[in-house]
């Protein structure tokens, strides 16, 4: 499927990996809607890139805010790209903490609300969208792609409501994938590693020296932009569908993070 021409919107697309898809996706020709909660960055990136962005205050789990970033992605044109990449959300703690108390089932929901349930929420408006548009040539409409993490396959200590969210958005991808085919919206994720975003909240060399060492080749963390690289491939093969494709050059979470 060809970007250019084509009207976007992107989750979380205000900072780290949302705002390289957002850059991405522009440089190829689309217009694009960032549908975040930062509006002082938000609002600052879709006046860096021009008329063809704009930046909509977005709340992923709700119904009438993603809507109302849905329909100014219309504005600009058929909506034919989706793009769920928002973050910057806690959620850690232990199942059992040390001192025996239970893993806070308040804090589980809301990690599984943002992650999984604010992405299954993008994904459903998303589609309904995007099947309002005229196909193209070949049948297809558009293409959706979710954000998991590889701890939704290997979580580590710590990070039970993260990686029940994760996995959960991992295994909702060929249902939806198959739910979609018949209006011609393709649904991949991607499950990305370490990357150098500001989610961290630590310098970028104490990173690396955390990471780098365990990471199999190449020997850092990942960068927003190969994220988006990643991104552009997918919606520019269409054969692409109902698939995960972690990008962590080759790291396996062991049962401890590093940190």
């Amino acid at each position: 499927m060809d970007i250019k021409g084509s009207a976007a919107i992107v989750t979380g697309g205000a900072g780290g990996l949302g705002e390289a898809t957002v850059r991405r996706l522009v440089a190829e020709g689309a217009s694009v809607v960032i549908a975040d909660l930062a509006k002082e960055k938000g609002e600052a990136l879709a006046s860096e890139l021009g008329s063809s962005v704009a930046f909509v205050e977005t709340d992923v789990t709700s119904e009438d805010s993603v809507n109302s970033a849905l329909d100014k992605a219309a504005s600009f044109g058929p909506v034919r790209i989706a793009v769920a990449v928002h973050g910057g959300f806690g959620g850690g703690g232990r199942t059992l903490k040390s001192d025996g108390i239970p893993h806070s089932l308040d804090d589980f929901q809301k990690t599984i609300d943002h992650y999984l349930v604010g992405t299954f929420n993008v994904l459903r408006l998303s589609s309904a969208a995007i099947s309002k548009s005229e196909p193209l040539e070949s049948g297809e409409r558009g293409v959706i792609i979710n954000t998991a993490s590889i701890a939704g396959y290997e979580g580590t200590i710590g990070q039970v409501a993260y990686a029940a969210a994760k996995g959960g958005v991992i295994g909702m991808t060929l249902t939806a994938a198959r739910d979609l085919a018949v209006v011609g919206v393709r649904v991949l994720t991607i499950a990305p590693g370490t990357f150098m975003t500001p989610a961290y909240g630590m310098p970028a060399e104490m990173l690396e020296e955390m990471w780098g060492p365990v990471v199999p080749f190449p020997k850092r963390m990942g960068q927003p932009a190969e994220y988006a690289q990643l991104v552009q491939s997918m919606i520019e093969n269409q054969y692409l569908n109902g698939e995960v494709i972690r990008l962590d050059g080759a790291i396996r979470f062991g049962p401890k993070s590093p940190r």
